[in-house]
Protein backbone atom coordinates (compact mmCIF):
# COMPACT_ATOMS: atom_id res chain seq x y z
CA UNK A 1 0.00 0.00 0.00
CA UNK A 2 1.94 3.49 -0.91
CA UNK A 3 2.25 6.14 1.78
CA UNK A 4 2.09 9.48 0.18
CA UNK A 5 3.73 12.86 1.74
CA UNK A 6 1.03 14.90 4.12
CA UNK A 7 -0.12 17.98 2.11
CA UNK A 8 0.09 21.18 4.75
CA UNK A 9 -1.57 24.63 3.68
CA UNK A 10 0.38 27.43 4.86
CA UNK A 11 -1.75 30.29 5.53
CA UNK A 12 0.64 33.51 6.00
CA UNK A 13 -0.47 36.41 7.65
CA UNK A 14 -0.08 40.53 7.16
CA UNK A 15 -1.92 43.29 7.44
CA UNK A 16 -2.52 44.57 3.99
CA UNK A 17 -1.68 48.00 5.25
CA UNK A 18 1.94 47.67 5.96
CA UNK A 19 2.48 47.85 2.16
CA UNK A 20 1.88 51.69 1.70
CA UNK A 21 4.13 52.70 4.96
CA UNK A 22 7.21 50.16 4.31
CA UNK A 23 6.68 49.42 -0.09
CA UNK A 24 7.77 45.91 -0.56
CA UNK A 25 7.36 44.11 2.66
CA UNK A 26 4.33 42.20 1.26
CA UNK A 27 6.20 40.72 -1.62
CA UNK A 28 9.69 40.56 1.56
CA UNK A 29 7.24 38.50 3.63
CA UNK A 30 6.10 36.34 0.83
CA UNK A 31 9.22 35.28 0.26
CA UNK A 32 10.07 34.52 3.41
CA UNK A 33 6.74 32.29 4.00
CA UNK A 34 8.07 30.61 0.61
CA UNK A 35 11.38 29.84 2.58
CA UNK A 36 9.75 28.13 5.40
CA UNK A 37 7.75 26.33 2.83
CA UNK A 38 10.82 25.02 1.28
CA UNK A 39 12.93 24.07 4.15
CA UNK A 40 9.94 21.63 5.37
CA UNK A 41 9.69 19.78 1.75
CA UNK A 42 10.95 17.08 3.08
CA UNK A 43 8.46 16.43 5.89
CA UNK A 44 5.34 17.40 4.10
CA UNK A 45 4.22 19.04 1.10
CA UNK A 46 3.90 22.66 1.83
CA UNK A 47 1.45 24.69 -0.18
CA UNK A 48 1.38 28.72 -0.61
CA UNK A 49 1.09 30.96 -3.47
CA UNK A 50 0.10 34.40 -1.46
CA UNK A 51 -0.25 35.93 2.12
CA UNK A 52 -3.72 36.89 3.88
CA UNK A 53 -3.77 40.50 3.74
CA UNK A 54 -7.16 40.79 4.98
CA UNK A 55 -10.50 38.76 5.51
CA UNK A 56 -11.61 38.57 2.07
CA UNK A 57 -8.28 36.84 0.94
CA UNK A 58 -7.94 34.50 3.86
CA UNK A 59 -11.41 33.57 3.49
CA UNK A 60 -10.61 33.00 -0.01
CA UNK A 61 -7.32 30.94 0.71
CA UNK A 62 -8.50 28.63 3.62
CA UNK A 63 -11.83 27.82 1.50
CA UNK A 64 -8.93 26.73 -1.71
CA UNK A 65 -7.33 24.96 0.99
CA UNK A 66 -10.61 22.48 1.92
CA UNK A 67 -11.15 22.40 -1.23
CA UNK A 68 -7.83 21.14 -2.60
CA UNK A 69 -8.32 18.66 0.26
CA UNK A 70 -5.14 19.34 1.95
CA UNK A 71 -4.49 16.91 5.17
CA UNK A 72 -4.37 20.13 7.90
CA UNK A 73 -3.27 23.93 7.73
CA UNK A 74 -0.11 25.79 9.51
CA UNK A 75 -0.82 29.23 10.89
CA UNK A 76 2.01 31.83 10.36
CA UNK A 77 2.03 35.14 11.11
CA UNK A 78 4.42 37.43 9.07
CA UNK A 79 3.76 40.06 10.92
CA UNK A 80 0.93 41.67 12.98
CA UNK A 81 -2.51 40.43 11.42
CA UNK A 82 -5.78 41.37 13.72
CA UNK A 83 -6.91 37.97 15.09
CA UNK A 84 -11.08 38.67 14.33
CA UNK A 85 -10.71 38.66 10.76
CA UNK A 86 -9.87 35.11 10.71
CA UNK A 87 -13.43 34.37 12.16
CA UNK A 88 -15.34 33.22 9.09
CA UNK A 89 -12.78 31.62 7.61
CA UNK A 90 -11.91 29.22 10.41
CA UNK A 91 -15.28 29.02 11.12
CA UNK A 92 -15.80 27.35 7.77
CA UNK A 93 -12.32 25.49 7.90
CA UNK A 94 -12.72 21.57 8.11
CA UNK A 95 -9.04 21.13 8.44
CA UNK A 96 -6.68 21.11 11.82
CA UNK A 97 -4.90 23.96 12.24
CA UNK A 98 -1.50 24.71 14.04
CA UNK A 99 0.25 28.02 14.67
CA UNK A 100 4.02 28.37 14.28
CA UNK A 101 5.02 31.24 16.03
CA UNK A 102 8.62 31.54 14.03
CA UNK A 103 10.12 34.92 12.73
CA UNK A 104 13.14 36.09 9.67
CA UNK A 105 15.67 36.84 12.50
CA UNK A 106 16.49 35.08 15.50
CA UNK A 107 18.18 38.01 17.12
CA UNK A 108 17.37 41.69 18.00
CA UNK A 109 20.26 43.66 16.49
CA UNK A 110 21.51 47.21 17.78
CA UNK A 111 20.88 48.89 14.03
CA UNK A 112 17.37 47.68 13.75
CA UNK A 113 15.01 50.18 12.18
CA UNK A 114 11.02 49.92 12.23
CA UNK A 115 10.89 47.92 9.55
CA UNK A 116 13.29 44.98 10.84
CA UNK A 117 10.77 44.99 13.98
CA UNK A 118 7.59 45.35 11.95
CA UNK A 119 8.78 41.82 9.84
CA UNK A 120 9.75 40.13 13.06
CA UNK A 121 6.51 40.99 14.79
CA UNK A 122 4.73 37.73 14.42
CA UNK A 123 4.54 37.29 18.06
CA UNK A 124 2.53 40.36 18.57
CA UNK A 125 -0.09 38.80 15.94
CA UNK A 126 -0.19 35.31 17.11
CA UNK A 127 -1.56 36.33 20.34
CA UNK A 128 -4.09 37.91 18.84
CA UNK A 129 -5.08 35.37 16.20
CA UNK A 130 -4.15 32.70 19.33
CA UNK A 131 -6.79 34.21 20.99
CA UNK A 132 -9.14 34.22 18.34
CA UNK A 133 -8.86 30.84 18.58
CA UNK A 134 -9.09 29.78 21.78
CA UNK A 135 -12.76 31.61 21.76
CA UNK A 136 -14.30 29.93 18.88
CA UNK A 137 -13.09 26.53 20.62
CA UNK A 138 -11.12 25.63 17.54
CA UNK A 139 -7.88 22.70 18.33
CA UNK A 140 -5.28 24.10 17.89
CA UNK A 141 -1.79 23.09 18.33
CA UNK A 142 1.43 25.67 18.57
CA UNK A 143 4.98 26.02 18.39
CA UNK A 144 7.11 28.88 19.42
CA UNK A 145 10.60 29.01 18.25
CA UNK A 146 13.51 28.88 16.19
CA UNK A 147 12.62 28.14 12.44
CA UNK A 148 16.32 27.25 11.89
CA UNK A 149 16.18 24.71 14.44
CA UNK A 150 15.12 21.09 14.01
CA UNK A 151 12.83 21.71 17.07
CA UNK A 152 10.56 23.26 14.28
CA UNK A 153 10.75 20.83 11.62
CA UNK A 154 10.10 17.90 14.29
CA UNK A 155 6.67 19.76 15.25
CA UNK A 156 5.27 20.42 11.66
CA UNK A 157 6.38 16.54 10.94
CA UNK A 158 4.51 15.95 14.04
CA UNK A 159 1.79 18.13 12.92
CA UNK A 160 1.49 16.88 9.39
CA UNK A 161 1.91 13.32 10.02
CA UNK A 162 -1.00 13.70 12.78
CA UNK A 163 -2.95 15.34 10.02
CA UNK A 164 -2.36 12.69 7.01
CA UNK A 165 -3.52 9.88 9.83
CA UNK A 166 -6.32 11.66 10.20
CA UNK A 167 -7.35 11.99 6.56
CA UNK A 168 -7.10 8.08 6.55
CA UNK A 169 -9.35 7.61 9.37
CA UNK A 170 -11.77 9.86 7.94
CA UNK A 171 -11.81 7.81 4.56
CA UNK A 172 -11.20 4.96 5.89
CA UNK A 173 -13.31 1.43 5.73
CA UNK A 174 -12.21 -1.43 7.73
CA UNK A 175 -13.79 -4.79 7.24
CA UNK A 176 -15.08 -7.21 9.80
CA UNK A 177 -14.93 -11.23 9.66
CA UNK A 178 -16.38 -12.00 12.53
CA UNK A 179 -16.18 -11.16 16.20
CA UNK A 180 -15.46 -12.61 19.45
CA UNK A 181 -18.05 -13.32 21.62
CA UNK A 182 -18.12 -12.48 25.53
CA UNK A 183 -14.26 -10.06 24.56
CA UNK A 184 -15.91 -7.09 25.82
CA UNK A 185 -13.38 -4.61 25.46
CA UNK A 186 -13.31 -4.85 21.84
CA UNK A 187 -17.37 -3.88 21.73
CA UNK A 188 -18.20 -0.55 20.89
CA UNK A 189 -21.14 1.78 19.42
CA UNK A 190 -20.33 1.17 15.74
CA UNK A 191 -22.37 4.76 14.69
CA UNK A 192 -20.24 6.80 17.59
CA UNK A 193 -17.09 5.12 16.63
CA UNK A 194 -18.01 6.01 12.75
CA UNK A 195 -18.64 9.47 13.83
CA UNK A 196 -16.08 10.17 16.16
CA UNK A 197 -12.88 8.61 14.84
CA UNK A 198 -13.98 8.47 10.78
CA UNK A 199 -13.94 4.84 9.27
CA UNK A 200 -16.89 2.86 8.18
CA UNK A 201 -17.12 -0.20 9.64
CA UNK A 202 -18.50 -2.85 7.18
CA UNK A 203 -19.61 -6.60 8.80
CA UNK A 204 -18.83 -8.81 5.95
CA UNK A 205 -18.57 -12.28 4.65
CA UNK A 206 -15.65 -14.87 4.94
CA UNK A 207 -17.00 -16.18 1.75
CA UNK A 208 -15.99 -13.40 -0.09
CA UNK A 209 -12.39 -14.21 0.92
CA UNK A 210 -12.91 -18.05 -0.10
CA UNK A 211 -14.30 -16.34 -3.54
CA UNK A 212 -11.32 -14.48 -4.10
CA UNK A 213 -8.61 -17.35 -2.99
CA UNK A 214 -10.58 -19.09 -5.89
CA UNK A 215 -9.50 -17.04 -8.46
CA UNK A 216 -5.56 -17.13 -7.57
CA UNK A 217 -3.58 -19.37 -10.06
CA UNK A 218 -1.02 -21.43 -9.60
CA UNK A 219 1.81 -18.76 -11.33
CA UNK A 220 0.88 -16.17 -8.62
CA UNK A 221 1.11 -18.71 -5.55
CA UNK A 222 4.88 -19.80 -7.31
CA UNK A 223 5.96 -16.26 -7.91
CA UNK A 224 5.29 -15.60 -3.84
CA UNK A 225 6.98 -18.29 -2.76
CA UNK A 226 10.18 -18.15 -5.00
CA UNK A 227 9.97 -14.04 -3.01
CA UNK A 228 9.63 -15.77 -0.11
CA UNK A 229 12.74 -17.87 -0.54
CA UNK A 230 14.29 -14.28 -0.83
CA UNK A 231 12.24 -12.65 1.80
CA UNK A 232 12.40 -15.59 4.35
CA UNK A 233 14.85 -18.23 5.96
CA UNK A 234 12.17 -21.38 4.87
CA UNK A 235 11.83 -23.73 8.00
CA UNK A 236 12.54 -27.44 6.34
CA UNK A 237 9.93 -28.64 8.03
CA UNK A 238 7.45 -26.48 5.88
CA UNK A 239 5.57 -28.54 3.26
CA UNK A 240 5.41 -27.19 -0.05
CA UNK A 241 1.82 -27.92 -0.11
CA UNK A 242 1.37 -26.04 3.43
CA UNK A 243 3.13 -22.89 1.73
CA UNK A 244 0.71 -22.73 -1.15
CA UNK A 245 -2.38 -22.99 0.83
CA UNK A 246 -1.08 -19.85 3.25
CA UNK A 247 -0.27 -18.05 0.11
CA UNK A 248 -3.80 -18.37 -1.32
CA UNK A 249 -5.17 -17.05 1.81
CA UNK A 250 -3.15 -13.75 1.58
CA UNK A 251 -4.08 -13.22 -2.30
CA UNK A 252 -7.30 -14.23 -1.38
CA UNK A 253 -7.55 -11.38 1.09
CA UNK A 254 -5.13 -8.89 -0.42
CA UNK A 255 -7.15 -8.91 -3.73
CA UNK A 256 -10.96 -8.60 -1.44
CA UNK A 257 -9.20 -6.04 0.60
CA UNK A 258 -7.94 -3.96 -2.96
CA UNK A 259 -11.12 -4.24 -4.31
CA UNK A 260 -13.46 -2.96 -1.26
CA UNK A 261 -11.14 0.09 -0.42
CA UNK A 262 -10.98 -2.38 3.31
CA UNK A 263 -7.21 -0.36 4.56
CA UNK A 264 -8.10 -2.06 7.50
CA UNK A 265 -9.49 -5.51 8.63
CA UNK A 266 -9.93 -7.48 11.73
CA UNK A 267 -11.28 -11.65 11.39
CA UNK A 268 -12.17 -14.05 14.53
CA UNK A 269 -10.07 -16.96 14.13
CA UNK A 270 -13.26 -19.59 15.38
CA UNK A 271 -15.18 -18.91 11.90
CA UNK A 272 -12.20 -20.27 9.75
CA UNK A 273 -12.62 -23.74 11.26
CA UNK A 274 -16.19 -23.28 11.13
CA UNK A 275 -17.12 -22.14 7.50
CA UNK A 276 -14.97 -25.57 6.61
CA UNK A 277 -12.87 -24.45 3.04
CA UNK A 278 -10.49 -23.27 5.46
CA UNK A 279 -7.70 -25.75 6.04
CA UNK A 280 -5.14 -23.29 7.97
CA UNK A 281 -5.45 -20.24 9.78
CA UNK A 282 -4.61 -16.86 7.68
CA UNK A 283 -1.54 -15.78 9.89
CA UNK A 284 0.79 -15.74 7.17
CA UNK A 285 -1.49 -13.70 5.22
CA UNK A 286 -2.37 -11.16 8.28
CA UNK A 287 1.83 -10.92 8.27
CA UNK A 288 1.64 -9.94 5.01
CA UNK A 289 -0.76 -7.55 5.19
CA UNK A 290 0.47 -5.76 8.34
CA UNK A 291 3.87 -5.11 6.24
CA UNK A 292 2.41 -3.88 3.56
CA UNK A 293 0.35 -0.83 5.22
CA UNK A 294 -3.12 -2.27 6.01
CA UNK A 295 -4.25 -2.01 9.47
CA UNK A 296 -4.88 -5.57 11.01
CA UNK A 297 -6.19 -6.84 14.86
CA UNK A 298 -7.66 -10.43 15.43
CA UNK A 299 -11.53 -11.78 16.79
CA UNK A 300 -13.21 -8.79 15.21
CA UNK A 301 -11.85 -5.65 17.04
CA UNK A 302 -12.01 -3.14 14.39
CA UNK A 303 -10.96 -0.46 17.04
CA UNK A 304 -7.28 -2.26 16.92
CA UNK A 305 -7.59 -2.69 13.35
CA UNK A 306 -8.12 0.80 12.42
CA UNK A 307 -5.41 2.39 15.20
CA UNK A 308 -2.69 -0.12 13.55
CA UNK A 309 -3.73 1.80 10.37
CA UNK A 310 -3.34 4.72 11.76
CA UNK A 311 0.02 4.25 13.39
CA UNK A 312 1.30 2.96 10.28
CA UNK A 313 0.24 6.74 8.89
CA UNK A 314 1.92 8.09 11.79
CA UNK A 315 4.76 6.17 11.43
CA UNK A 316 6.46 4.44 8.33
CA UNK A 317 4.36 1.98 7.82
CA UNK A 318 6.03 0.44 11.15
CA UNK A 319 2.83 -0.35 12.94
CA UNK A 320 1.84 -3.20 14.81
CA UNK A 321 -0.68 -5.55 16.31
CA UNK A 322 0.02 -7.00 19.92
CA UNK A 323 -0.91 -7.89 23.10
CA UNK A 324 0.60 -8.15 26.34
CA UNK A 325 1.43 -11.36 27.68
CA UNK A 326 3.90 -11.67 30.36
CA UNK A 327 5.80 -9.23 32.98
CA UNK A 328 9.67 -9.98 33.21
CA UNK A 329 9.91 -8.39 36.85
CA UNK A 330 13.83 -9.51 36.53
CA UNK A 331 14.15 -7.59 33.07
CA UNK A 332 11.35 -4.88 34.24
CA UNK A 333 9.44 -5.47 30.99
CA UNK A 334 6.98 -7.22 29.84
CA UNK A 335 6.55 -10.02 26.67
CA UNK A 336 4.51 -8.90 23.74
CA UNK A 337 3.18 -11.68 21.26
CA UNK A 338 -0.36 -12.88 19.61
CA UNK A 339 -0.88 -16.04 17.82
CA UNK A 340 1.28 -15.81 15.08
CA UNK A 341 0.61 -12.78 13.45
CA UNK A 342 3.03 -9.71 13.17
CA UNK A 343 4.31 -7.32 10.74
CA UNK A 344 7.79 -8.31 9.72
CA UNK A 345 8.87 -5.42 7.53
CA UNK A 346 9.86 -4.16 10.97
CA UNK A 347 12.47 -6.92 12.28
CA UNK A 348 15.71 -5.49 12.52
CA UNK A 349 18.16 -4.57 9.69
CA UNK A 350 19.91 -7.45 8.24
CA UNK A 351 18.02 -10.50 9.83
CA UNK A 352 15.75 -12.12 8.22
CA UNK A 353 12.66 -13.40 9.41
CA UNK A 354 12.21 -17.23 9.17
CA UNK A 355 8.94 -19.12 8.24
CA UNK A 356 8.27 -21.85 10.17
CA UNK A 357 6.07 -24.73 10.00
CA UNK A 358 4.40 -24.75 13.58
CA UNK A 359 1.48 -26.42 15.60
CA UNK A 360 -1.17 -24.34 16.85
CA UNK A 361 -4.04 -25.71 18.58
CA UNK A 362 -6.07 -22.58 18.60
CA UNK A 363 -8.95 -22.69 15.46
CA UNK A 364 -8.30 -26.40 15.32
CA UNK A 365 -6.69 -26.58 12.68
CA UNK A 366 -3.50 -27.76 10.73
CA UNK A 367 -0.41 -26.16 11.12
CA UNK A 368 -0.07 -22.52 9.99
CA UNK A 369 2.81 -21.00 8.15
CA UNK A 370 3.87 -18.58 10.41
CA UNK A 371 6.41 -15.53 9.75
CA UNK A 372 8.66 -15.41 13.02
CA UNK A 373 10.66 -11.97 13.85
CA UNK A 374 11.70 -9.86 16.40
CA UNK A 375 11.05 -5.74 15.95
CA UNK A 376 14.58 -3.96 16.02
CA UNK A 377 15.22 -2.73 19.21
CA UNK A 378 15.02 0.36 20.46
CA UNK A 379 12.54 3.23 21.42
CA UNK A 380 8.89 2.48 20.79
CA UNK A 381 5.41 3.79 21.70
CA UNK A 382 2.48 1.35 23.08
CA UNK A 383 -1.00 3.07 22.35
CA UNK A 384 -4.27 1.46 23.16
CA UNK A 385 -7.69 2.89 22.23
CA UNK A 386 -10.50 3.11 24.73
CA UNK A 387 -14.35 2.34 23.80
CA UNK A 388 -15.66 4.26 27.37
CA UNK A 389 -19.15 5.16 26.49
CA UNK A 390 -21.33 6.13 23.54
CA UNK A 391 -18.77 8.88 21.33
CA UNK A 392 -16.33 9.29 24.23
CA UNK A 393 -12.99 7.53 23.65
CA UNK A 394 -10.17 7.41 25.49
CA UNK A 395 -6.44 6.75 23.57
CA UNK A 396 -3.83 5.80 26.34
CA UNK A 397 -0.10 6.31 24.94
CA UNK A 398 3.18 4.86 26.60
CA UNK A 399 6.04 5.22 25.96
CA UNK A 400 9.32 2.45 26.62
CA UNK A 401 12.33 0.48 24.87
CA UNK A 402 12.22 -2.68 22.94
CA UNK A 403 14.86 -4.56 24.40
CA UNK A 404 17.37 -6.83 22.19
CA UNK A 405 16.44 -9.90 23.37
CA UNK A 406 15.44 -12.14 20.56
CA UNK A 407 16.64 -15.80 21.17
CA UNK A 408 13.73 -17.30 22.90
CA UNK A 409 14.38 -20.93 21.89
CA UNK A 410 10.57 -22.30 21.71
CA UNK A 411 8.45 -19.45 21.39
CA UNK A 412 7.03 -19.71 17.40
CA UNK A 413 5.11 -16.48 17.48
CA UNK A 414 6.14 -13.15 16.57
CA UNK A 415 7.30 -11.33 20.16
CA UNK A 416 9.48 -8.51 21.74
CA UNK A 417 10.78 -7.50 25.12
CA UNK A 418 9.46 -3.74 26.10
CA UNK A 419 11.06 -1.73 28.85
CA UNK A 420 8.23 0.69 29.79
CA UNK A 421 9.59 4.64 30.83
CA UNK A 422 7.14 4.67 33.58
CA UNK A 423 8.60 0.99 35.08
CA UNK A 424 6.68 -2.23 34.36
CA UNK A 425 4.39 -2.34 37.59
CA UNK A 426 3.33 1.53 36.78
CA UNK A 427 2.91 1.19 33.65
CA UNK A 428 0.67 -1.58 34.11
CA UNK A 429 -1.50 -0.76 36.82
CA UNK A 430 -1.95 3.04 34.84
CA UNK A 431 -3.36 0.87 32.09
CA UNK A 432 -6.02 -0.99 34.28
CA UNK A 433 -6.72 2.28 35.81
CA UNK A 434 -7.68 3.99 32.79
CA UNK A 435 -9.38 1.06 31.07
CA UNK A 436 -6.59 -0.05 28.26
CA UNK A 437 -7.35 -2.75 26.33
CA UNK A 438 -5.80 -6.07 25.78
CA UNK A 439 -5.37 -5.72 22.36
CA UNK A 440 -2.68 -3.07 21.45
CA UNK A 441 -0.86 -0.90 18.64
CA UNK A 442 3.15 0.06 19.27
CA UNK A 443 5.06 2.08 16.91
CA UNK A 444 8.55 2.02 16.01
CA UNK A 445 10.15 5.15 17.58
CA UNK A 446 9.14 8.21 20.20
CA UNK A 447 5.74 9.00 18.11
CA UNK A 448 4.01 9.91 21.73
CA UNK A 449 3.01 13.58 20.00
CA UNK A 450 2.03 12.24 16.42
CA UNK A 451 -0.14 10.62 18.61
CA UNK A 452 -1.31 13.60 21.26
CA UNK A 453 -1.85 15.75 17.90
CA UNK A 454 -4.33 13.10 16.45
CA UNK A 455 -6.26 12.70 19.67
CA UNK A 456 -7.19 16.58 19.95
CA UNK A 457 -7.65 17.04 16.03
CA UNK A 458 -10.78 13.66 17.15
CA UNK A 459 -11.53 15.80 19.88
CA UNK A 460 -10.99 12.59 22.51
CA UNK A 461 -9.13 12.39 25.54
CA UNK A 462 -5.73 11.24 25.99
CA UNK A 463 -3.70 10.12 29.16
CA UNK A 464 -0.12 9.45 28.87
CA UNK A 465 1.58 6.94 31.57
Amino acid sequence: MERRKPKIGLLGLITGGYESIFPGILKRQEAYAGEIAASLEDVAHIVFEKAGTDRATIEGIVEQYNRMELDGMLIVLLAYYPGAYLTRALQKNRLPIAMAVVQPDQEVLDDWEELDFTVNQGIHGAQDNANTIHRLKIACSFFVGNRNEERFRRFVEDFAKACYARAELMGMRVGVFSRMCGMGDILADDMAFYKKIGPEICHDTIGSIVSKMKEVNEREIEEEILKDHERFEIDPNLSRESHEIAVREYLGFKRYLEETGYRAYTAHFDQFAADGRFRQLPLYAASRLLAEGYGYAAEGDFICACMVAAAHALGENDGNFTEMYTMDFVKQAIIFCHAGEGNWSTVSPGKKPRLIDRYLGEGGLENPPTILFTPRPGRATLVSLVAVEGEKFRLIIAEGEILEKSDLRRCEMPYFFWRPDAGLETCVEKWLENGGTHHEVINLGDVSQRWILLAKMLGIEYVEI
